[in-house]
């Protein structure tokens, strides 16, 4: 299970990768292989802020549906439309093509309530 340490997480299981003022989010490995084949990811085109902790987006597997929840708050800057065409990215490669949206984040305070490499790990039973 890749577990990136230069990242943090929430219990939900996204990732947030943070880049001076900009973060990139995704889903993270584990959260990927429990959805299991990724057919449709859904976060609108218009979207144009988002709110710690609240509902993104929708990503759908084969089997289920699941919300998606933002890290943090923040100005969207940029939606990874490729998604759109290609959704199992996700799967294949959760940490690098295949993140979801960037972000101009708000308030960076808000990063300190997220989960080391360490402790999500710890959170899945890895």
């Amino acid at each position: 299970m890749n577990i990136p340490s230069e990242y943090k997480y929430t219990k939900e299981h996204e990732w947030i990768l943070v880049e001076g003022s900009t973060a990139t989010i995704g889903i993270t490995d584990f959260a990927a292989s429990e959805l299991g084949d990724i057919v449709f990811i859904d976060i609108d085109a218009n979207l144009t802020s988002i709110t710690g902790g609240e509902k993104f987006g929708t990503i759908e597997a084969v089997k289920t549906v699941s919300d998606l929840f933002a890290p943090c708050s923040g100005k969207v800057i940029e939606i990874n439309s490729s998604l759109n065409a290609s959704p199992e990215t996700v799967n294949n490669e959760p940490y690098t093509n295949g993140w979801m949206i960037k972000i101009e984040i708000a308030n960076t305070d808000e990063l300190s309530g997220l989960l080391s490499a360490d402790d999500y790990s710890k959170i899945i039973g890895h």
